[in-house]
């Protein structure tokens, strides 16, 4: 069983070492880590929080969960070998030993992370500020599109199906025995590799009920999200125990944006969590859902004279974007607490202030009645590295505005937490032989979010706050972090389902494929805003053997680019009109990002499952 995140960052911080291969970042990103030292006692880290228990009705429904979770790994949703797809004449693929109950093949491809454990297993993604700015110090392979950083496509040719021995076990189970003499099914053919995603418990039990799923859908009669929002506890949990694990008491705001569900926000405060909003819509249903006014966090840029307004009514901390948003709280008189918003040294953002600006603002004498707290940031992608060092940079900001009276205890270090959607074999084999060769009509994307993070989430925080010594200078100058967790923080909250109702065959390389349409649009995924597409893979409802089908998916619309997977995926049978696609893991920005009621069709309602007292699952509408 791998250690839990808390337990790594005591390890970490007593071995001085970090999880992950240091990278010395640009000089133009991070400014230098000094600070004045100020000495106050440590509070004594706890020690390791046990694991949550397993639910064993979950393992009986899927019987290759039982191994993944006895060994401590994440699990996946399942896959089956690949084999020809209907219209070949390829023999199918027969079912390697040890497969799964029935005439149905299953393998769990768990991959062993360094301390992923329930309750800290991998969670957000990844979520950024979608104001963030790009850091320099990332990967060559990366580059920053947006909010968040997006993985380069692979450069490939078209090639033909070539000869691919399988290194172990699991490549042998995932792309299958020989196809033809001589030959087997590989990342070079029309067939795109299993991108199975991580599953939940809750997930398990949904799939497995022979029931519960085919309801909600005859109850709603057009797509819906699901949503799981006792998940959100978890994930909060995880990156307290790290907090804990360092002797800080850390503040955690939910980035509303990442998903409008209500039921999320409620989860939030009554776990104890606050909620980053930008707007008077998110502040208002924030409050409506048990947050506290102290407990919002307000930011965003050139926010309005209203907003402001609403905010200090109600005691929320504002993230103060520029000079003349400041200027406009003092000249108000309105009793604000706020904290100053940094642009990260050497960037180009339209976000945040510059050294000086934040000069002025700090040595101003006419900021009464503003109460400045301290200063926050974002950085986009997911190296801990920069944002440790920012961070530090930051200390000897607070101290410096505290020689001019302010109280300057708090650094908020933004989102941008990673999740692990899919297993790391699954990603290296997308990145290394995907392309369009693996496309429905040769579509060709320039980069991918990426899908597999090493350390997500909670890891993530503890290797923020072990690089350089961060969470020592916290303490020594009684220096609250706080973070704004988006998508982290819904990492297996949620899943998005439509109806097939139709499909086609067609071809590729002269082998046959399904291209199906489904009841709802790629709105619903949102990752088409990145002109790119969301790669785990949808799981068909209710499972039934068959061989295992190259399958693409397109929606509901009149447009000829409104798919929902371009990729083959290999589907582990033909899907039929009245199955149900699940698309995993979908509540961190895919479900509302983008939604429109284009050609009139109503946006998919959330609906939210309560676990019954008889371990039955239960079902609501979001009141949000």
């Amino acid at each position: 069983m791998g250690l839990s995140a808390a337990a790594q960052f005591s390890l970490w911080e007593t071995e001085d070492t970090d999880p992950t291969p240091r990278t010395e970042p640009s000089a133009t990103t991070t400014a230098p880590a000094s600070h004045r030292p100020r000495a106050r006692r440590r509070p004594t880290p706890p020690t390791d929080v046990p694991v949550a228990a397993t639910d064993p009705q979950a393992d009986s429904a899927v019987p290759a969960a039982e191994n993944a979770e006895a060994a401590g790994r994440p699990e996946m949703m399942p896959t089956l070998p690949i084999s020809a797809p209907p219209g070949t004449t390829t023999p199918p693929a027969s079912a390697p030993a040890g497969a799964g109950r029935g005439e149905t093949a299953t393998t769990v491809a768990a991959i062993a992370e360094p301390g992923n454990a329930v309750g800290t297993s991998p969670d957000d993604t990844a979520e950024t500020d979608t104001e963030d700015v790009a850091a320099e110090s990332i990967s060559p392979v990366s580059r920053y599109d947006g909010p968040e950083a997006r993985t380069r496509a692979p450069e490939t040719t078209e090639p033909d199906t070539v000869d691919v021995e399988p290194e172990n076990d699991t490549a042998a189970a995932q792309f299958g025995p020989s196809t033809a003499p001589g030959e087997r099914a590989s990342a070079h053919g029309y067939l795109a590799a299993p991108m199975p995603a991580h599953v939940d418990e809750w997930e398990r039990r949904l799939l497995a009920d022979p029931d519960l799923l085919g309801d909600i859908a005859f109850a709603i009669g057009r797509p819906f999200h699901v949503m799981y929002p006792a998940r959100v506890g978890g994930n909060i949990a995880a990156f307290r125990e790290v907090f804990a694990a360092a002797g800080i008491d850390g503040a955690i705001y939910f980035g509303k944006k990442a998903n409008k569900a209500g039921c999320v926000v409620r989860a939030c405060a009554e776990h104890g969590a606050g909620a980053d909003v930008a707007s008077i819509g998110e502040l208002s249903s924030a409050l409506a859902q048990g947050i506290r006014g102290e407990d919002l966090m307000v930011t965003g840029p050139a926010k309005s004279d209203r907003l402001l307004w609403l905010a200090a009514r109600h005691g929320a901390l504002i993230a103060v974007d520029e000079p003349d948003e400041l200027n406009r709280l003092v000249t108000g008189g309105i009793a604000a607490r706020v904290l100053l918003r940094v642009r990260p040294p050497g960037s180009d953002s339209r976000f945040g202030m510059t050294d000086a600006e934040l000069d002025h603002a700090v040595a101003g004498t006419q900021l009464v009645p503003i109460r400045l707290e301290g200063f926050s940031f974002h950085l986009s992608g997911y190296e801990p590295v920069p944002r440790s060092e920012l961070a530090a940079s930051l200390i000897e900001r607070c101290l410096r505005a505290r020689d001019y009276g302010h109280p300057a205890s708090t650094i908020s270090l933004g989102g941008g937490f990673g999740v692990d959607y899919v297993p790391a074999d699954a990603w290296v084999r997308f990145t290394a032989d995907g392309g369009p060769h693996w496309f429905h009509g040769g579509k060709r994307f320039d980069s991918y979010y990426p899908y597999h993070c090493p350390t997500p989430g909670a890891l993530m925080l503890a290797a923020v706050l072990t690089h350089g010594g961060l969470a020592k200078q916290l303490r020594d100058n009684n220096i609250r972090p706080a973070i704004e967790p988006g998508r982290a923080l819904l990492d297996r909250v949620g899943s998005t389902v439509f109806r097939v109702q139709g499909a086609k065959t067609r071809i590729a390389q002269d082998i046959s494929y399904q291209l199906l349409t489904v009841d709802g649009t790629s709105l619903s995924l949102s990752e088409q805003w990145f002109a790119s597409e969301y790669l785990p893979d949808p799981v068909p409802w209710p499972s039934r053997p068959g061989p295992v089908t190259g399958t693409v998916v397109g929606a509901a619309t009149c447009l000829e680019s409104d798919m929902l997977s371009w990729r083959r995926i290999p589907l582990p049978r033909p899907a039929v009109p009245g199955d149900l696609l699940v698309y995993p893991n979908t509540a961190g920005y895919q479900m509302d990002s983008n939604e429109s009621a284009f050609h009139e069709l109503p946006i998919p309602p959330k609906v939210v499952l309560h676990d019954a007292p008889d371990g039955r699952l239960r079902w609501t509408l979001d009141a949000g």
